[in-house]
This record gives C-alpha cells, sequence and structure tokens, in this order.
C-alpha cells in the first residue's frame, strides 16, 4: 500500500536500477513527481523520497544533439542503392522490402523532422499539397513541413501501392512491433554506410533538419516552432550550427577589444605591430 512506503524502500529501489546517469536521472523524477501528487490527493501526508536522494553525476549534462553530416547523409541514401530487396515473414503474412522503402522512409525523415513512431505511422492524410501537417497547437492552429515536390510525388505513388498508412503494409498495427521493425531495417542500412564518428540513429535525422535550416540562417523561433520545441531548448542543444550567435559574440569582442593598447607597439619581423 502507498503508505506502507519508507524512505528505505524508495533508496534501495532507486540504488538498484541499472540505467544510465541521465535516464536515471528522470527516473527519479518521476518517482518525485509521483509521491508528490500522491501528497496533493491527501493519500499521504508526506513523500517517502527522501530530500537528500540526488540524481547520479553527470545526470543533469545536456545531452550532445550530433546531426548527420551532409556527407553522411550521401553516404546514407547510396547505402540504399546497394541495399538489394530484403524478405521478411511472420504471423500477418510474408513480402519484402527495399533501398527505395528506405529512401521514402529517410526523406520523410529528413525534411519532416518527425520522430520515427511519426514517420512509421504517417498516415497520407497528413500530406496536403506539398506541406506535411506536424502537430496541432493547444490553439488549434496547425503547424505544416514542406516538402519538395519530387518527393510528395513519391509519397503518393507509395499510398497507391500500400494504402493510406505508407510504411506499414501487411505487418502487425501493434506500435511496439512496427517501431521495431524499421529501427531494424536502418540498421542494415548504416552498416552499409558506415563507419560513423557518433553511433547512427534515426534520431539524428531530427538534428541533421535542425541544423540544415539554422546554417541556411532559418530564424531559431522558427525553428523551434517546426521541432515542436521551445526557443530556449534550440539554442541549447543547437547553438554551434546558429550563425548569428558567432556573429554577436564577434561583435561583443570586437567593439571591446578593438581599441590598440596604449604606449608603443613592438614591430615584428614579416608581421604585424
Amino acid at each position: 500500500m502507498l503508505d506502507q512506503f519508507t524512505s528505505v524502500d524508495i533508496d534501495s529501489f532507486y540504488s538498484g536500477l541499472k540505467l544510465g546517469v541521465r535516464t536515471k536521472g528522470k527516473r527519479l523524477e518521476t518517482l518525485r513527481a509521483f509521491f508528490r501528487f500522491c501528497v496533493n490527493r491527501k493519500w499521504l501526508t508526506e513523500s517517502p523520497v527522501s530530500g537528500d536522494l540526488k540524481p547520479p553525476l553527470g545526470a543533469s549534462k545536456v545531452t550532445n544533439k550530433v546531426p548527420f553530416t551532409d556527407n553522411e547523409v550521401d553516404r546514407i541514401i547510396a547505402a540504399c542503392d546497394r541495399l538489394g530487396k530484403r524478405r521478411w515473414g511472420n504471423e500477418h503474412g510474408r513480402g519484402a522490402w527495399t533501398g527505395e522503402d528506405m529512401k521514402d522512409f529517410i526523406w520523410l525523415s529528413l525534411h519532416t523532422a518527425l520522430r520515427i513512431s511519426d514517420v512509421t505511422l504517417f498516415n497520407i492524410e497528413r500530406l496536403q499539397g506539398n506541406e506535411v501537417k506536424l502537430y496541432a497547437h493547444k490553439n488549434g492552429s496547425d503547424v505544416f513541413a514542406y516538402i519538395p515536390h519530387w518527393l510528395r510525388d513519391r509519397l503518393e505513388q507509395r499510398a497507391k501501392e500500400h494504402g493510406p498508412m505508407l510504411f506499414l503494409y501487411n505487418t502487425s498495427r501493434r506500435l511496439e512491433t512496427v517501431t521495431n521493425n524499421w529501427p531494424r531495417r536502418l540498421h542494415h542500412v548504416f552498416e552499409l554506410a558506415g563507419p560513423f564518428t557518433e553511433r547512427p540513429t534515426h534520431h539524428r535525422f531530427r538534428h541533421t533538419f535542425a541544423r540544415r535550416l539554422l546554417e541556411r540562417g532559418v530564424p531559431v523561433a522558427d525553428v523551434a516552432e517546426l521541432l515542436g520545441d521551445d526557443e530556449a531548448t534550440v539554442r541549447k542543444h543547437y547553438a554551434r550550427w546558429v550563425p548569428e550567435r558567432q556573429a554577436r559574440l564577434t561583435k561583443i569582442l570586437k567593439d571591446a577589444l578593438e581599441d590598440k593598447p596604449k604606449g608603443k607597439l613592438l614591430m615584428i619581423p614579416g608581421g604585424r605591430s
């Protein structure tokens, strides 16, 4: 029962979690939030999660967001062309998937920054002309990502061949099953395209989407809206790809240090004073 939990129980449970430091830190936040909810509902008089229970060192470290380089993206697409046909079979049926399937999946990810579950469950109804609906604001307004004509045509052709759910064909409709299939397929592509300096994952397509926009000078606020994040989060995770940031820092230093120092300057042979 809830009132049987003690701080010793929580300490024992938490210390036994075999998780990475950031995941373990988030698990502690969840524990605190759950028991705070119980206290607020008067189910408990106080939380058994003691105040001196701390997350592991490094739990608050900002996750490094590493996008693919343009060269890596080219290698990934080229790997799809070498993939050939891969057959599958299970209780739901039999079939095959190809490099063209993978290119559709990857290109949709690169042009929309959708997460892997959203791409896997993508319905052609989200495509309106050249715009893909990303999400809806709480006020009811929708946010769209533009895709080029050639990709729109590929997706529409795919809908004709496979139905409205572009990446679900003759397979289970269970989210856990279908979202496990595509990472395994991507793994084959990444193996062909490697090696990579950082472990390749689908989520890096989302980071690549942000990197490409920021490098082209798209305002941080607009990138944040497309990602469904706040501006502060985008600046924190993608600061190195924000040109305006470095330009602002350069101007600060230039304004502060431009004046020559007082006194006589020593001339350096072959160089500047």
